[in-house]
């Protein structure tokens, strides 16, 4: 089984009128970690000044380490085999970000090479194991890790890495597959939606962990 736990950085919040700057994906095939991407994008404008505060990441580091976007489509549709599971922490925004990045080079494939891949976002399996906060340094605190620089895509990547390793322990991940929950009182970020992906109310609470019974999944599925 190959899986892809990706992170992306982005020069804004909207998935259409802002780009990746940072993509890393780290790939597990049968256990085995075979490969780490981590590649600048080079998305030819000035970043806010408050992105390169919460990054770290600096125009310099777009200019003179940067790939041009069509690179980046390339790698990523050389990666994205059919049945691929792809996994990250708030996965609607990094998918969201992944599916207007290869539409724009891809403008016939990118939905369909998005469709037949697995998705699973760990920060839906989080919210029925505890209480808010819910981002990726509460999930490696609440799991005793060992923290790494936040905010830059690889070192996210890692960590969540580590974090899947202990949802497993703890909560039947193959049954989020392309299940993702969202606040009903947000709706779903960006108004996004993909065909292939269920999004099910998951309202916040204050219980911890969720017995099995009441956790999201309303039906079993495997890879």
């Amino acid at each position: 089984m190959k899986l892809i736990f990706f992170d992306t950085e982005t020069s804004g919040l909207n998935c259409r009128s802002s780009r990746i700057i940072e993509l890393a994906m780290l790939t597990v095939v049968d256990g085995k970690i075979i490969d780490e991407y981590d590649e600048f994008v080079d998305i030819g404008e000035r970043l806010d000044p408050k992105i390169t505060e919460l990054t770290g990441i600096t125009d310099n580091d777009l200019d003179e380490k940067g790939l041009y976007e069509d690179v980046i489509a390339d790698d990523l549709m050389e990666r994205l085999t059919p049945g691929t599971v792809m996994i990250a922490h708030n996965c609607q925004f990094d998918l969201s970000f992944v599916y207007h990045l290869l539409k724009r080079h891809y403008p016939n494939e990118a939905y369909e090479t998005l469709a037949s891949l697995k998705w699973i976002d760990t920060v839906t399996i989080l919210k029925d194991c505890k209480d808010y906060p819910h981002k990726l340094i509460d999930a490696v605190e609440f799991f005793e890790l060992e923290k790494v620089n936040f905010h830059r895509a690889i070192d996210d990547t890692k960590a969540l890495y580590d974090v899947f390793q202990k949802l497993k322990e703890i909560r039947p991940v193959c049954e989020y597959k392309n299940l993702f929950g969202y606040n009903p009182k947000w709706g779903i970020k960006n108004n996004e939606k993909f065909e292939f992906i269920d999004y099910m109310p998951q309202p916040y609470h204050n219980r911890g962990q969720l017995p099995l019974d009441e956790i999201l999944p309303r039906k079993k599925s495997n890879f």
